[in-house]
């Protein structure tokens, strides 16, 4: 590997194993303790690429993670890279044998008490409300440790409940104030994606864009059912959801509708491989549907589209609130997201990504930006055009992703507080108030949850410069072929697909 890309991995650790694939680093920590993090950053940087989008695209990373560990120092108040750096579930996909994975598992497993103690000499930082946030997730990692682990998952056990120890603290004696502040917010949003970014416009924009999907939502409830308001109609829709042995069923049929509408239609240019659905690892039940793909630097092997049904002893009232998530209005919707033309494919494309920059860094505004995006694409090309449920769906997920993005730049310029933007999710997004508060503190510490419509938004700006510049010559199937060639790159950069394509 290139000495700069070695380099970005050593500070990202977790997601080069994770989202690139790249297991030389299993059974490894990254050292995140404050010495070990100066020294990884000298080692940033070396001679330029070949390739001008490569470049720039590894430049944008190398920025970025200055950014975030040296300007800001975000592993001084974010729990998140310390809670990423004990994570095991990576160890449970099928990329080399069960014993290989084995090992490596149980050398990693070893190494928490050095992780833990590298988290306690950094995260000197941690406000209240973020740490109280992110308790739950610090307790959850014991569940994976399992009994066969013996004296290395009870020493692994003690330690995480230092770290957890240490966050109790923090909720009683951190920060109240979680806003990072307007200009430190731009400068993490625009480094990581190669981009000047003004908040004002920004809101301004999603404002706009929350305002066409409510329209956008109104007409959709009218064909549906033109005696019922929207408010009186979504609950009720929401309501109607297969029942607890039934939500993976539902969800493997879905994934095969949609592979098959996006192969028909070409909207994504491999949909290959093989993309099992089922429930998530003890230790991921925290997410409710995700992709887990065959990496890009992994054999090949199964993607999986993790949907994850209540626990059984849960009570009523919780059941039914995660069950709302899968309903038949919804689930299609996150099935198009995370499968087809989203992750799965998105992450097909990245197996054959040029370069190993572009197998390798992976921006988040890009990712998820066009999974997001694709779900109105296929609204537009006619996906189950005759029922209105997919429009619905589709529009109270974007609700929830636009609401995100106001919601990130109002708790960290400080124009928004927790109550202010709990009650923006329940009027914007139609969420229940449980739902919409927990939506409200996930933005105290994860800055970066408007991605999603944010980079939606660029890339159908870019799909518009696309249409012009091409003219006759414009497809979807041409437009998302140079897209996707492009790995998954800073929303700034993407105009080298117009160049190119």
């Amino acid at each position: 590997m290139d000495a700069r890309l070695r380099a970005l991995c050593d500070l990202s650790l977790a997601s080069a194993r994770e989202g690139a694939g790249l297991h030389e680093y299993d059974g490894r920590i990254q050292d995140l303790s404050p010495a070990g993090v100066r020294a990884a950053l000298d080692a940033l940087g070396g001679p330029p690429l070949d390739d001008p989008h490569d470049e720039a695209h590894i430049a944008a990373f190398e920025e970025h993670t200055r950014v975030v560990h040296g300007e800001l120092e975000m592993h001084r108040r974010d729990p998140r890279p310390h809670l990423e750096n004990l994570e095991l579930s990576v160890y449970d996909r099928e990329y080399a044998p069960a014993e290989e994975r084995a090992l490596a598992r149980s050398r990693h497993l070893e190494k928490w008490p050095d992780a833990v103690d590298m988290a306690l000499a950094s995260l000197d930082q941690v406000t209240a409300p973020v740490a109280d946030a992110l308790l739950g997730a610090a307790r959850g990692q014991a569940a994976a440790v399992r009994p066969e682990d013996g004296e290395v998952g009870e020493k692994a056990l003690a330690s995480l409940r230092r770290l957890v120890a240490h966050l109790e603290r923090a909720t009683q004696v951190g920060d109240p104030d979680t806003a990072l502040g307007g200009a430190a917010l731009a400068r993490l949003m625009g480094s990581a994606d190669a981009v000047e970014v003004d908040l004002g416009r920004l809101a301004e924009r999603a404002d706009a864009e929350r305002d066409r999907l409510r329209g956008l939502l109104a007409e959709a409830c009218k064909a549906y059912n033109p005696a019922r308001t929207v408010e009186d109609l979504v609950p009720e829709l929401l309501a109607d959801h297969p029942d607890a042995d039934g939500v993976l069923a539902e969800a493997r049929a879905q994934t095969l509708e949609v592979i098959e509408f996006t192969r028909a239609r070409k909207l994504a240019p491999y949909v290959d491989g093989v993309c099992e659905v089922g429930p998530a690892p003890e230790s991921m039940r925290w997410a409710m549907a995700m992709m887990s793909w065959n990496a890009p630097g992994e054999p090949e092997a199964p993607s999986w589209y993790f949907v994850t049904p209540p626990e059984p002893d849960w009570p009523a009232d919780e059941i039914e609130e995660w069950l709302s998530v899968f309903s038949r209005t919804t689930l299609p919707a996150i099935t198009v997201h995370e499968v087809a033309p989203g992750h799965f494919a998105h992450g097909r494309a990245l197996r054959r990504a040029p370069s190993d920059v572009r197998r390798v860094l992976h921006s988040s505004s890009f990712a998820e930006g066009w999974a997001h995006y694709i779900e109105e694409v296929c609204l537009e090309e006619g996906f189950r055009a005759g029922d209105p449920r997919y429009a619905i769906g589709m529009c109270l997920e974007a609700l929830i992703r636009v609401t995100r993005l106001a919601a990130a730049i109002g708790l960290h310029t400080g124009a928004m507080d927790v109550a202010e933007a709990t009650r923006r999710f329940m009027a914007d997004a139609h969420l229940a108030r449980t739902a919409a508060a927990s939506e409200a503190r996930r933005g105290t510490f994860d800055w970066n949850y408007g991605c999603y419509t944010w980079g939606k938004l660029a890339l159908r700006d870019l799909r518009d410069e696309a249409k012009a510049a091409w003219g006759t010559g414009f497809t979807l199937e041409r437009f998302h072929t140079a897209l996707l060639d492009l790995g998954s790159p800073p929303v700034g950069l993407v105009r080298t697909a117009v160049e190119r394509g």
